[in-house]
């Protein structure tokens, strides 16, 4: 993993070995669609510009799957993440966010790849999804806003788009990833700007208590919030 800037100049930031000691333990439990480092940044991202909070309790589960081996790594394990999602939110108060991105092995060298952020943001905008969903439909500029996210999930493949969609060019690939930074911080003050209105939070609250009256769904990870 690597981060777009060094993350030392934060004093709520995790160090390089702090990095590498939390990627090492998602590693050692990773399964298929779990996430690795640069997964629970994009889902810690997402849910630091979106439109409210959502507690540990509701995102560790999609981070965490298995027990501990003992209580000293857990409250490292938790400490580490506490410490990580702060990070976040120092870089976007002061408009200096970066993503920690994956690489991948070509031909001439290891690339940066956005396929495991944008996976993680897509699973932090489905922990709001009604909120995200009706505002992207209400409201273009936030679509517009979002625009270098959507085209790197949709040519990395986590989202499917209704048009055809052509691969990026190696260009417009980096393009896209430079572009990170200033949609991340752009969204953050959007939603600042444009909070969830009372009747957003009506029906969110109203869908809650319906889905907690039924079994849940089977997990999907299609990330459903563009249409």
């Amino acid at each position: 993993m690597k981060a777009g800037s060094t993350k030392t100049d934060w004093p709520s930031s995790l160090d390089d070995n702090e990095l590498d000691e939390l990627d090492m333990y998602l590693r050692a439990h990773a399964q298929d669609s779990r996430l690795l480092l640069d997964g629970v940044h994009g889902l810690l991202s997402a849910l630091a510009v979106g439109p409210m909070q959502v507690l540990p309790e509701e995102w560790l589960p999609e981070v965490l799957h298995e027990p501990f081996a003992d209580e000293d790594e857990g409250n490292r394990v938790l400490a580490l993440l506490a410490k990580l999602n702060d990070s976040i939110s120092a870089e976007l108060d002061v408009d200096a966010y970066e993503p920690i991105l994956g690489e991948v092995e070509t031909e001439t060298g290891p690339v940066l790849s956005a396929a495991g952020w944008c996976e993680g943001f897509s699973r932090g905008i489905d922990l709001r999804a009604m909120l995200w969903e009706k505002r992207l439909a209400d409201d273009p500029p936030l679509m517009e806003l979002l625009g270098p996210v959507m085209a790197l999930a949709v040519d990395e493949g986590i989202l499917s788009a209704e048009a055809e969609f052509e691969k990026l060019t190696d260009e417009e690939y980096d393009d896209c990833l430079a572009q990170l930074p200033a949609v991340l911080i752009a969204v953050n003050h959007y939603w600042s700007e444009h909070p969830a209105t009372e009747a957003e939070l009506d029906a969110l609250n109203q869908a809650s208590e319906t889905k907690n009256e039924q079994p849940p769904p089977p997990r999907q990870r299609s990330g459903h919030w563009v249409h």
